[in-house]
């Protein structure tokens, strides 16, 4: 049985809730949810794994997701720079000086931005189904949206089942709670891609779960209007990052093929690259592959 201390942290004005698990003299594992993705979403079989072999791990909601604080993005606009020092004082309000920084996709993006602008926060980074910080997908995703071939040196745009859920997501009624739970089913389905099992059930208990917890659901798109702001900061290159960088990226990513995966390889000195076969997006809706991700983060971060 996992002893969990929930415990909530400022950021400023917001409000972020937080779960740690472990002693808190072993070393910290922060775990780092994706693009409108509850803290919930990093499951209990991995915390219970990490804090086995001893780590301290500490998981949280996002601004905008869950039980930490809604923001109006019109009037209070932010981007991944805002989104990181939310992570920091996560950190800072659980007295963290350094962590093992676990990202999966959008917050994978947010360990490349510790990396580089935080470094001394970040005792290692491993990037999960993750892009390049400064890669912007807006123009590839606009040829394939259009049919157009890739550009020269481009990174590639999602795969077309991918795109094609998009556009039939949009078209889908959402008027009932239901139907809106439903439709994010389907969407996590697709992000499993399309060879090993997708755990239904379990994706259905987690939707479930976050509209049962979450303030205001619907604050979560939010981030997609954040990461689409493109600062300096996160143009930042790679290469300056000096943690041993762990990425670990699906062989059948819907979302970021491959490439990207190797794209952040390549660009962080020493990286070390595992490709997971017949993994898609998201792995914990897999059955089996939570276990495996648990494993290679335990040996990166020992």
């Amino acid at each position: 049985m996992l002893t969990r201390e929930e415990h909530f942290v400022r950021s400023g004005q917001i409000r972020l809730w937080t779960e740690r698990f472990g002693h808190p003299d072993d070393p910290t594992v922060l775990l780092v949810m994706g693009t409108s993705t509850q803290g919930i979403g990093w499951p209990d079989e991995l915390v219970a794994a990490l804090v086995t072999s001893g780590r301290q791990v500490i998981r949280f909601d996002h601004r905008d997701t869950g039980r930490s604080d809604s923001v109006d993005f019109a009037t209070h606009p932010y981007a991944l720079a805002d989104m990181a020092a939310d992570a920091v004082a996560v950190l800072d309000g659980h007295r963290v000086t350094a962590a093992h920084v676990v990202g999966i996709s959008l917050g994978a993006a947010i360990g490349q931005w510790l990396a580089v602008h935080r470094a001394a926060r970040v005792r290692t980074l491993t990037a999960v189904a993750s892009s390049p910080m400064g890669n912007d997908p807006g123009p590839a995703w606009t040829r394939a949206m259009g049919g157009e071939p890739a550009a020269a040196g481009e990174l590639p745009p999602p795969t077309p089942r991918f795109l094609d859920h998009l556009m039939d997501s949009a078209k889908a009624p959402r008027t009932t709670p239901q139907e809106r739970m439903d439709a994010d089913v389907q969407t996590w389905r697709v992000l499993n891609g399309d060879v090993l099992p997708f755990d239904e059930a379990a994706a259905r208990r987690f939707v479930e779960h976050c509209y049962d917890r979450a303030d205001d659901i619907t604050a979560a798109l939010n981030h997609d209007l954040a990461g689409r702001r493109w600062d300096d900061d996160r143009r930042a290159p790679l290469s300056r990052i000096t943690a041993a960088t762990l990425v670990l990226h699906g062989s059948e990513d819907p979302l970021l093929p491959p490439a990207h995966g190797e794209a952040v390889a390549a660009q962080i000195p020493g990286a070390r690259l595992e490709i997971v076969p017949g993994m898609g997006h998201h792995p914990f809706f897999a059955p089996g592959l939570t276990g495996r991700i648990a494993g290679s983060v335990i040996r990166h971060t020992t």
